[in-house]
């Protein structure tokens, strides 16, 4: 099994910044993906980004050029730079990880944007 535990949610007002971390542990072997979605209250959960084993990454139209996800391999641990906040950006962040055929998720964390 894997877990992840994420961090770095909170409160901020619009235009602030925060930083969000995950870090796996368990039975990791070799990490296929990992990255960020989130669900506001009443939608449905949406990726947000994602970075792959390679590097590459892919975010959602809405938050490019305001958040950059990395990837530290030898930790296991993935991260969200968010910059620009805006009040639509509020909503619980889950971090998603694949790893062959298996999905693992973290148990989010709140981001609230004050406007």
């Amino acid at each position: 099994q894997v877990q992840l535990v994420e961090s770095g949610g909170g409160l901020v007002q619009a235009g602030g910044s925060l930083r969000l971390t995950c870090a796996a542990s368990g039975s990791i072997f070799s990490i296929d993906f990992m990255g960020w979605y989130r669900q506001a209250p009443g939608k449905q959960r949406d990726l947000v980004a994602i970075i792959t084993r390679g590097g590459g990454t892919t975010y959602q139209d809405s938050v490019r050029g305001r958040f950059t996800i990395s990837r530290d391999n030898a930790k296991n641990t993935v991260y969200l730079q968010m910059n620009s906040l805006k009040p639509e950006d509020t909503a619980v962040y889950y971090c998603h990880l694949g790893q062959g055929s298996g999905r693992y998720w973290g148990q989010g964390t709140q981001v609230t944007v004050s406007s």
